[in-house]
């Protein structure tokens, strides 16, 4: 009976819930810019998925007759010269940010995990071929080599984003290669090739786990650079290609015409822009000093 009397009385394992909330919790203690960022990103994914019921119209109706209106209770964000609503393609165009940030961002960190992951812990010739190669993709400026990767995919949205997580995930390699290299230096790594683990298994059971923190860190900080290199893109003519609303592409086919007369058009993209990059970065920024402890209270 004392058996089961303190069986009953041990303490439980708090429920998963509870640990998220725990950690939810301590998070926004420590870094409130970082949770309010977050609360910020989570109303704009909310928006982009929801834009077809929050946008009043389609973001690819024409109506000369209300063309370059301005901003009204009607309008919010007033007319493009095509007489689209504007608040309803900045909307959209949220969507497609997104969507573009955030699946260049996960290519992007897929593929550098894996190429630094190998390149790091094999070193030797292999090291030194993929090293000199990213060396070479870098001497490139960034903006040249995805518009020549897009003039041989053509424009679209799954271009763009390949093109992104492909130049991306090289500089992101060396980054995670370093993290690598100084992994492999550990006792443990040694220990396990006495062991007789094969190199898959020691940089799925033993790398990969170590190096987690670096991969989320480098995605967080990520997602706003990519976000304003589509919209460059756009804005260039080898973004998203029309009729698709994105911010790049409302700034260069209808912003620039009428920027002087009606800079509404070249406003209200460019905010949505500027605060979606500001509060990735917050959050970045403040994931990173999270997960890094010896970032942590040197702010």
């Amino acid at each position: 009976m004392a058996v089961a009397g303190d069986a009953m009385l041990a303490p439980r394992e708090p429920s998963l819930v509870a640990r998220w909330g725990t950690t939810l919790v301590r998070f926004t203690r420590r870094q409130p810019i970082g949770a309010f960022s977050a609360a910020v990103l989570v109303l704009l994914v909310f928006i982009a998925i929801f834009a077809d019921v929050i946008a009043p119209y389609s973001p690819t109706r024409n109506n000369v007759g209300e063309s370059l209106i301005a901003p009204s209770t009607d309008h919010f964000f007033g007319t493009d010269q095509f007489g689209r609503d504007l608040f309803s393609r900045v909307i959209h165009g949220a969507r497609i940010s997104l969507y573009v940030g955030l699946g260049a961002t996960f290519g992007a960190a897929a593929f550098a995990t894996i190429l630094g992951a190998v390149s790091g812990y094999l070193g030797g010739v292999f090291d030194y071929i993929v090293q000199r190669f990213v060396d070479a993709s870098q001497a490139l400026p960034p903006l040249v080599m995805l518009i020549a990767i897009l003039v041989v995919l053509e424009p679209s949205v799954t271009n763009v984003i390949i093109a992104l997580a492909a130049r991306g995930s090289l500089s992101l390699s060396r980054v995670v290669r370093g993290a690598v290299i100084g992994i492999r230096a550990f006792p443990f790594i040694d220990a396990a090739r006495a062991m007789g683990a094969s190199t898959p298994r020691i940089l799925l059971r033993h790398i990969l786990p170590n190096i987690f923190p670096v991969v989320v860190v480098l995605m967080s900080t990520s997602i706003g650079g990519y976000i304003v290199a589509e919209a460059s893109l756009s804005f260039l003519g080898f973004g998203v290609p029309p009729p698709t609303p994105s911010w790049g592409g409302i700034m260069s086919a209808e912003g620039r015409l009428y920027m002087i007369v009606q800079p509404w058009i070249l406003v209200f993209p460019t905010i949505a822009l500027s605060l979606v990059v500001y509060v990735m970065n917050m959050f970045g920024d403040a994931l990173r000093d999270e997960l890094d402890p010896r970032l942590r209270g040197s702010r």
